[in-house]
């Protein structure tokens, strides 16, 4: 009864500026390094170990006492060990009653266990209060205090005040939590450090499909077609020039696909008329790695900025200027300067410089650091009317490049367009359909349908 009692006492707001003991279970890595973190924030920290020899891996101005006797003196106890040893726990079901346990395991796989390990635990030691958090952090970040990437802590628990009183610790570290409710989401927590970028899995094998594919078409075109026909080595193509003509066209597609989901989603909703119906899951998985998939374009995007940037200094291209200069000098003729060409080339140009600038815009308002510090609006702005204006101009900056070669019979090799043409293909498609949704006859009825009016009331259920 007074165990219970001073438990509960224990477990009350703390008012004061003193900051409550915590109990740690576990001297490895992940356990010294969280302790080490909390005793800078102002927290007396106790560990409880098979072994209560004072180590010097410990932190300074930490305890280690039994399990049983660290147990008593906090309310708090985090777990930082694995599920397998916590059978160790039952022998002190009667000591953990009423207190908090944090959960911090993870596993080796995903789904690994029927149960996640915080129900595991709630299950072993029913008189205590399960939480799950700091489970996506690592021993590491804390160490070195580089917790940028993974400063989100998700806290799940049935307990509201046990919860409250983990999520404050977690604030007083510097860390933010991020309440994912009760302890049935223990087992997604869990599984999420072993995810292995969930959103970036399909932009990154689309890229690499992509790659593969005009890789192997160019290929064929510029290498393997004057070999046979011409009988010129063109393989030193595959350095620089053939990854300058994918890198561009990677970027543009991936860029089309960013800006195509949302395109598809509004001609579904005026199908519809309503937006209370779920779109397929195929369109829900690719608007959720919209961002994942511009991000991507935009590295391709840089690799041709880079490609281009060495093209004077290359081997073939200064071979080239030279015969075309002694070419001349033999001949005694200059060639003219051809002024269409001239406005062509510096079009082509502009165009890239500004559909590039913008592109990077782009990338870094989608970062978290610039995104947070934005409002709604502002976002939106940038990422759907900037977005469509950097998709025009590195449209049209494909479209001068190409000019009027689609038209040459000798474009044509083995029957092939050029890739770049082939490249033109989804940013059309999404500029044509994205001009027609905004005349007004279109335009009106799907901004209604997307402020709630729906042309059939009945699928509003």
């Amino acid at each position: 009864m007074n165990k219970n009692s001073s438990n509960t006492m224990a477990l009350a707001p703390n008012t004061s500026n003193k900051r409550e003991t915590v109990c740690i279970f576990g001297t490895g890595d992940f356990g010294r390094a969280l302790g080490r973190k909390m005793i800078q924030s102002g927290y007396p920290v106790v560990f409880g170990s098979r072994s209560t020899q004072t180590s010097s891996l410990i932190p300074k101005g930490a305890e280690v006492f039994s399990h049983a006797e660290a147990a008593q003196k906090a309310a708090i106890i985090i777990l930082a060990i694995q599920r397998q040893h916590y059978n160790f726990l039952i022998p002190l079901a009667e000591i953990l009653r009423g207190k908090v346990l944090v959960d911090v395991s993870n596993n080796l796989k995903i789904n690994q266990y029927p149960e996640s390990n915080a129900e595991y635990l709630a299950q072993l030691v029913p008189g205590a209060k399960v939480v799950k958090a700091f489970n996506t952090v690592s021993a590491w970040a804390l160490q070195s205090g580089t917790l940028d990437a993974s400063r989100q802590v998700f806290v799940c628990g049935d307990d509201m005040e046990a919860k409250q009183m983990v999520m404050d610790i977690v604030r007083a570290l510097g860390l933010t939590p991020v309440d994912q409710g009760s302890l049935l989401a223990a087992q997604e927590i869990e599984n999420y450090p072993l995810q292995l970028f969930p959103m970036w899995k399909f932009p990154i094998l689309l890229s690499l499909a992509l790659t593969a594919f005009f890789f192997f078409y160019c290929l064929a075109r510029n290498v393997i077609y004057p070999y046979v026909y011409e009988n010129k080595d063109f393989s030193f193509f595959i350095a620089i020039s053939i990854p300058n003509r994918i890198c561009p066209i990677v970027a543009l597609i991936l860029l089309a696909l960013v800006y195509l989901p949302g395109v598809l989603a509004a001609i579904i909703q005026l199908y519809r008329g309503t937006k209370y119906r779920r779109f397929p899951d195929w369109l829900d998985k690719w608007m959720l790695c919209r961002k994942q998939l511009g991000l991507v374009a935009l590295a391709f995007a840089s690799l041709h900025v880079l490609y281009t940037l060495v093209i004077p200094i290359r081997s073939f291209v200064r071979w080239r200027l030279g015969s075309q200069i002694i070419s001349q000098a033999l001949n005694n003729k200059t060639e003219p300067l051809n002024t269409t060409n001239a406005w062509l080339s510096d079009s082509y140009l502009a165009l890239g410089i500004l559909g590039f600038f913008l592109f990077v815009l782009l990338g870094i308002t989608s970062l978290p650091s610039v995104s947070n510090n934005v409002n709604w609006r502002e976002f939106q702005f940038v990422q759907s009317k900037l977005g469509y204006l950097t998709l025009i101009l590195c449209t049209a900056h494909t479209l001068v490049y190409g000019g009027n070669r689609f038209l040459s019979p000798s474009s044509y090799r083995w029957y092939l367009p050029n890739a770049y043409m082939l490249s033109l293909i989804f940013p059309c498609i999404v500029l044509v359909v994205k001009f027609v949704l905004i005349l007004p006859c279109l335009d009106k009825p799907l901004t209604r349908i997307r402020q709630g009016w729906e042309r059939n009331p009945q699928y509003s259920e």
